[in-house]
């Protein structure tokens, strides 16, 4: 694998979650693998008061008890750990942070190369960039690079997304920027592309002679977990359908770039995004169904429904739970639905991609059991467990021709000689190779908000537009089993409903 030029990390929000529990662990991992440059550097920046020696320490104690199960006594890393404290949000302070990047890359004998990593809240997505800005870190020149990678939420609709990426184009060019989605970053993910364009079992089936419906779910088995005030502002339609699973679903339904290179599979996508067809208030009204998840007993452990939580409107109308019928206008795709759910509170953690298949034009022979989806499916499991599943009908042994349905399956864990990134550790090191094919760009994420802004805003103009209950541990609430369309059809259930009661109500 290609080894990144030598450069400095900046992590901004390097005393936050994310940094101790996500990005410092993927380096460590990463360096243990061989991945880090020769010369490298991170430097973490923060409010609170450290020295690089404290925040050493401080970071390795933290490394130890939340993230990292690895010996940290032999990591290089944690003696190229760095730290300034400013107030992110005073240009006057970053003159702080550019004489400690000149003293760092004149002492380790490094490039003046950057990432600048906002690991931050979505307020300072304007702040930092224009800082960095007015202290010229934004600028390259022919011998050094400069990058800056935004965690999600990159706007909060449509016209705040236009605005920010307005903004950041005034301070940077758009080669320059990485909109990180870390389900892009799963190992599954990315193999989506490699089955359907070197094989040519698969490639030939792709489309809507063949193809039923497209299946995507991304369910979770925790609630809101302590980030109610958060989520209230959010909703699974920001949180999980806007960002990862329309991107998933782009690369589900690609054409074949030209060239294996970041600009032509993105461009790629961008034509899926462009072609996925506007929901009129029809659609809104019976083709997205959304709830939120109740009190329930599971295990006997009594739940806390989402009203319950801290931080919730006792009154609250945010979904946390939401299932759509989207058609991607094309002539790959045509009339076939995707269908796509995602959810807290679900019976168990998974998300996974399904093709089903039409079903053969006459059925000869009966299944052995009754039971709903005896069409053939592909099912690309991204997490846990990352595989692919064929699922097909065979005879079963003896009289007569009664089939059952078997599988055929892969699971990267079978892979015991292979080494398999997480999610941070591909996306950080695409970056520093300077890859963009895995992050989001402006113009995809402009057409994703376009697609979702009008949803928002008509449940925004009709509160009474129905939200309804499910009860914690159920696959969501009832109206979603009738979305999909077709005889025999439902979602695929990888486990069953965890409580007993399958109450639902409307709330």
């Amino acid at each position: 694998m290609l080894k990144p030029k030598d450069h400095v990390l900046v992590i901004f929000g390097a005393s936050g979650d994310l940094t101790k529990r996500k990005l410092l662990p993927a380096l460590l991992r990463m360096e243990a693998q061989g991945f880090l440059p020769e010369r490298f550097a991170v430097l973490g920046i923060g409010r609170t008061e450290y020295s690089d020696h404290s925040y050493r320490e401080h970071m390795g104690q933290e490394l130890e008890k939340f993230s990292f199960s690895g010996d940290l006594s032999d990591s290089k890393l944690l003696k190229q750990l760095y730290y300034v404290a400013l107030d992110t949000s005073s240009v006057d302070d970053y003159s702080r942070l550019k004489r400690k990047l000149d003293e760092i890359t004149e002492v380790d004998k490094i490039p003046q190369n950057f990432i600048f990593y906002l690991a931050t809240p979505p307020s300072l997505y304007e702040i930092i960039p224009a800082a960095l800005a007015a202290h010229n870190l934004n600028r390259e020149t022919t011998a050094n690079w400069r990058r800056i990678i935004f965690e999600k939420p990159f706007g909060y609709n449509l016209a705040s997304a236009r605005k920010l990426n307005k903004f950041i184009h005034s301070c940077f060019e758009e080669d320059q920027v990485y909109r990180i989605d870390h389900y892009l970053g799963k190992e599954t993910v990315q193999n989506i592309m490699v089955t359907r364009f070197s094989n040519g079992i698969f490639e030939p089936l792709w489309n809507r002679n063949y193809i039923h419906h497209v299946e995507i779910t991304s369910a979770e088995s925790i609630g809101v977990e302590g980030r109610g005030g958060y989520y209230e502002n959010s909703g699974a339609l920001r949180d999980m359908v806007q960002n990862h699973l329309l991107q998933l679903a782009a690369i589900m339904a690609m054409e074949p770039p030209a060239v294996n290179n970041p600009t032509a599979i993105r461009n790629e996508t961008l034509k899926v995004f462009q072609a996925m067809r506007p929901f009129t208030e029809d659609d809104i009204r019976g083709g997205i169904i959304r709830g939120q998840y109740m009190a329930s007993t599971i295990r006997g452990d009594q739940l806390k429904g989402y009203r319950e939580e801290e931080g919730v409107d006792p009154a609250s109308r945010t979904e946390t739970y939401v299932a759509l019928r989207l058609f991607i206008d094309n002539w790959r795709w045509g009339g076939v639905p995707f269908y796509i759910r995602t959810g807290k509170r679900l019976p168990t953690r998974v998300t996974e991609a399904v093709i089903h298949f039409k079903p053969t034009p006459h059925r000869l022979f009966c299944f052995y059991e009754s039971a709903m989806n005896h069409d053939n499916q592909l099912v690309i499991r991204i997490q846990p467990d990352e595989g692919i599943l064929l699922k097909f009908g065979m005879k079963v042994p003896g009289a007569g021709f009664k089939v059952q349905e078997v599988n055929m399956d892969f699971h990267y864990s079978d892979l015991s000689s292979s080494f398999l990134p997480e999610a941070y550790e591909r996306l950080l090191l695409d970056c520093m190779n300077g890859d963009a094919t895995l992050y989001a760009r402006g113009d995809a994420v402009d057409e994703a908000w376009k697609l979702i802004d009008p949803v928002l805003g008509y449940w925004d103009g009709h509160p009474d537009t129905g939200l309804h209950g499910y009860p914690s541990g159920t696959w969501g609430p009832q109206p979603a089993d009738d979305l999909i369309e077709g005889e025999n059809l439902s979602w695929r259930y990888p486990c069953k409903n965890l409580t007993q009661d399958g109450i639902y109500c409307e709330l």
